[in-house]
């Protein structure tokens, strides 16, 4: 499938960005890819495409793509990845406490703030995310049990993320990100250090897989001195 194609070639540059193989900055061209991976030209401007949106490369007319430099960022909020994947990444130390994990149906108040229909089953758990011995984010996971079954909280201090697209061989497609700042209410202030603030910054995402099914929704509570609005936008010209 081309899917899998482009898919490929974006891992395999991906990887190598990561590894910081390419000296240069400069990637391969089009034709090298094409002829790589013996695909047509269109599958690899989707892999590249897919790079810029994740604001790893550029592309400079006339001279090719190009790696952008690394910037010390925490998360990337307009992109979609586990906090374990985006922890690694920044090569933070960080680990994750799971105080509550419990089986629920869903209300009709919980309904209009997930979108999950009324009277469903859902898992809902909190996640302390500990960086650098504070904790300083607080998620609040909602997962629908019927499409993400088997989930356990053991699965929960590693991944969510891998496991569904490992084990239940599903594929996430995209998310809905709300951002706001709210003043910190009793939960924030039980398991998080705040120090002086009185304000997080949330993160509300409604998460998608590929068939356009709802299967998580997040509160992602963070205190705002270590939480940072970074996304990378792309100018498109007539």
């Amino acid at each position: 499938m081309a899917v899998n194609k482009y898919l490929n070639i974006h891992n395999y540059l991906n990887d190598k960005i990561q590894s910081n193989e390419f000296k240069d900055g400069k990637l391969p061209s089009e034709h090298e890819l094409t002829a790589l991976f013996n695909v047509s030209r269109n599958t690899v401007r989707r892999a590249l495409d897919l790079l810029a949106s994740d604001g790893l490369v550029t592309s400079v007319h006339g001279k090719g793509v190009f790696v952008l430099e690394k910037q010390p960022l925490n998360f990337l909020v307009g992109g979609l990845q586990s906090f374990k994947e985006a922890s690694e990444y920044n090569n933070l130390n960080y680990h994750t406490c799971i105080p509550l994990f419990e089986n629920i149906i869903v209300d009709e108040e919980l309904s209009k703030e997930t979108n999950f229909l009324i009277n469903s089953k859902a898992i809902k758990m909190f996640r302390v995310r500990n960086i650098d011995n504070e904790n300083v984010i607080l998620d609040i996971n909602y997962f629908n049990s019927n499409i993400i079954k088997g989930l356990t909280k053991d699965i929960a201090y590693e991944s969510i993320y891998d496991f569904i697209e490992n084990n239940l061989n599903l594929k996430i497609s995209g998310a809905q990100k709300i951002i706001s700042i709210e003043p910190a209410c009793p939960i924030d202030k039980k398991y998080l250090d705040l120090n002086d603030f009185n304000l997080v910054a949330v993160i509300s995402n409604y998460v998608y897989l590929d068939d356009g099914s709802l299967f998580e929704y997040t509160q992602s509570r963070h205190r705002p001195d270590r939480f940072k609005f970074s996304t990378f936008a792309r100018r498109s010209y007539k």
